[in-house]
């Protein structure tokens, strides 16, 4: 009797701008550590690379606490 295959699928691992510190902005919309909206963060998983480098390039224009 032969054995089914087992595969081992390895993570992808993906682009990030996450600091882990994750924490909300006041209104609860906004990651205070990477600046992320809540949405985006959700999306995150199933965004493309060029996506979240898209995503990842608007961070830096956001006022702190900010989504856009």
């Amino acid at each position: 009797m032969s054995r089914p295959l087992a595969y081992r699928i390895m993570p992808q691992t993906l682009s990030t701008p996450c600091v882990s510190v994750c924490t909300l902005d006041a209104a609860g919309r906004t990651c205070l550590g990477c600046g992320r909206t809540l949405e985006e963060i959700g999306a995150w998983p199933a965004l493309s690379e060029t996506e979240r480098r898209a995503i990842m390039a608007r961070l830096s224009a956001r006022p702190a606490g900010a989504a856009q």
